[in-house]
């Protein structure tokens, strides 16, 4: 699993977001335990020094241990993830709401307006946190109205 990880997660998707991101505010980022030094260190490691049944990173959370408060090297994951919420909520609602309106779900005849907007109405609301599923919701009819225009332009209609 963890070659898995190596060779695909971290450069098709962690490594990929990261370089997108800081790049995006000019900021530049640094993956310091990639180096192929400690990667080639760490790979070396037996499992123990890696693992335990409770801890993941046990020779890491160790070292950081003399260095840091240990309700810090100790502590939940804590992930940090786009402000979609705001975003639909803020400066995309409208962008949000012409591709949402039930009667281009409908004309269009892919996705159900039926099932589409109760999810847009309670996200609005503030009943549910549907901003996950009405973001790809949204990435389909944005990628579906580009591909309709690309098609009309070529053909001529």
């Amino acid at each position: 699993m963890m070659l898995a990880d190596y060779v695909t997660y971290l450069p098709d998707d962690l490594l990929c977001k990261v370089g997108r991101a800081s790049m995006a505010v000019s900021l530049e980022a640094r993956a310091p335990l990639l180096d192929w030094r400690v990667a080639e260190f760490a790979w070396s490691l037996p499992l123990g020094f890696k693992r335990s049944e409770t801890t993941s990173k046990v020779l890491l959370k160790r070292v950081l241990g003399r260095y840091v408060p240990q309700s810090m090297v100790h502590r939940p994951k804590r992930g940090f993830g786009a402000p979609v919420s705001d975003w639909l909520k803020g400066d995309l609602r409208p962008w949000a709401e012409d591709l949402l309106q039930p009667a281009r779900l409908e004309r269009e005849g892919v996705l159900s307006a039926a099932a589409v907007q109760p999810l847009w109405q309670q996200f609005l609301g503030g009943q549910r946190k549907w901003h996950t599923h009405l973001w790809n919701v949204l990435m389909f009819q944005a990628w579906q109205a580009h591909w309709r225009q690309v098609r009309a332009g070529v053909t001529g209609r």
